[in-house]
């Protein structure tokens, strides 16, 4: 941010931080957005500062928060590992939070008040409490608004207006309606502002709303006669995803598209760890989610071969050891028995359910989400998620079923390709075996760990990561190589 501000200044752009100045210091912390006001005739120049910066174009995931002459960029910084939110407005588009449906056109002026703060450049405090003032109004005062319990200033809101009353006082704010907004009028804005104030009747400040809705209405992006209608749909739709259905609040998008992103390595690497924090990290502002295809759900077919798996007495995945647990392997070294053949057929199974989930995550990344996948179907790696077909090259030769097993198996493994962005924990096989010690056996850790070790991964287009070094360095490395291939 700091260069940003520096970039913009060095230019020449007509910007400010236009609202909520009075926490600024959690937008220069990225704990809130970055609320910049920019002149449109430099949104050019804007616009290619950020991209220089970094910065990247995001699309907001609902319609009603798509407005003309706003939009949202995200920029990485790199050594806090914060992800900046920049939400860029060329025009003041203000109103309740479901439509945003009036502009005040007074932004070159607003822009003029603004002076160099210690960071962001900042619009006179009486210029901020006048559009303050009519912003809540819009959001709280309205019929629909009370009715539905918008209708109180939270916390944050009323310190703003103290904040801003504080350093503006209220005949300077009625100058500047005089001035710059003569269809609102000093007295309207008067009334605006006792409609702030506790203990003003749910009638008096309906009234005020209608008047003021209808001083703005040739300004209004659709008919103030709609707007309420709309505005009721949209909090009724909100709340049964929310409350009933339990639905996550959808978020953003970015304009160049989602991303496959998959972590990998042996047991021990951190994989686990390293993919919820990525995802931590990312949902915040980003549309993020995050698949285990190590253990991908189930298709029918698997769920029902399963079932008769457990009725004929197969047990669970894997045996105990004393060391910990290892996993059932299938080798040439035993013969191909009914049930052993049976639990092959499992093992093809769970290759085509981990293709069916890399299916599933490109189809999410291709519609703009970001996917972060914890393991990933490699034809290099054959200890994990690989194909257990390999490992029985005599059984293939002998038993025709085995070798059209294998054909399928490899089929699968075969189609889902590498990930866009491919990232390898590599860890010395010694430390894995010490980390996993008492979970798993030490031979089983230490054959995953050591393959991944030697593998020659430069013929891959993987970032391989020594996953031995301390863990903030690790997620460092990983964010700025997710960052970089977004």
């Amino acid at each position: 941010m700091r260069r940003l501000c520096r970039r913009l200044s060095e230019d020449g752009v007509a910007y400010c931080h236009w609202k909520s100045n009075a926490a600024l210091d959690r937008s220069a912390l990225a704990q809130s957005d970055l609320d910049l006001l920019v002149d449109p005739d430099h949104g050019e120049r804007f616009a290619r500062i950020v991209h220089d910066l970094g910065f990247k174009r995001g699309r907001p995931p609902q319609a009603r928060q798509r407005m003309p002459g706003v939009y949202h960029a995200y920029g990485f910084d790199e050594p806090s590992g914060r992800v900046v939110h920049l939400h860029v407005h060329h025009q003041l588009v203000l109103g309740d939070d479901m439509t945003k449906n009036y502009r005040l056109p007074v932004e070159r002026a607003y822009l003029v008040s603004a002076e160099q703060g210690p960071l962001f450049r900042v619009p006179a405090p009486a210029f901020e409490l006048v559009v303050f003032v009519l912003r809540m109004v819009l959001k709280h005062s309205t019929p629909d608004a009370m009715l539905t319990g918008q209708g109180s200033l939270s916390k944050g809101e009323a310190h703003e207006l103290g904040y801003l009353r504080a350093l503006a006082t209220s005949e300077e704010g009625r100058g500047l309606v005089r001035e710059h907004l003569p269809s609102v009028g000093p007295e309207l804005w008067d009334r605006c502002l006792r409609c702030l104030e506790p203990g003003t009747s749910p009638l008096v400040r309906a009234r005020t709303a209608a008047r003021l809705e209808r001083a703005l209405a040739p300004q209004a992006r659709r008919s103030p006669a709609l707007d309420p209608f709309l505005r009721v749909w949209r909090r009724g739709r909100r709340a049964l995803d929310r409350r009933i259905l339990h639905r996550r609040p959808p978020r953003s998008r970015l304009e160049g598209g989602g991303a496959l992103i998959a972590i990998v390595g042996g047991d021990g690497a951190g994989k686990t760890t390293a993919v919820e924090e990525v995802h931590r990290w990312l949902s915040r502002d980003l549309d993020a989610i995050a698949m285990h295809l190590g253990k991908p759900p189930r298709s029918l077919t698997s769920a029902l071969v399963h079932a008769v798996w457990r009725g004929a007495g197969g047990g669970p995945q894997g045996t105990p050891s004393p060391e910990g647990r290892t996993p059932v392997e299938l080798t040439d070294d035993d013969p191909m028995t009914t049930r052993r053949l049976l639990k092959l057929v499992r093992k093809v199974l769970t290759s085509r359910d981990r293709y069916l989930a890399t299916v599933r995550a490109r189809r999410l990344a291709s519609q703009g989400a970001i996917v972060i996948c914890d393991r990933f179907p490699l034809a290099e790696v054959t200890q994990m998620d690989g194909p257990a077909t390999a490992r029985l090259s005599r059984s293939r030769r002998r038993h025709p079923l085995v070798a059209i097993l294998a054909r399928m198996e490899e089929r699968y493994y075969r189609r889902a390709g590498y990930p866009d962005v491919l990232i390898v924990l590599r860890v010395d096989p010694d430390v894995a075996v010490a980390r996993r010690r008492g979970v798993e056996s030490e031979g089983f850790v230490r054959r995953r760990a050591e393959e991944i070790w030697a593998l020659d991964w430069s013929r891959t287009p993987a970032l391989v990561i020594d996953a031995g070094r301390p863990r903030d360095e690790v997620l460092a490395r990983i964010r700025a190589a997710i960052w970089g291939g977004l």
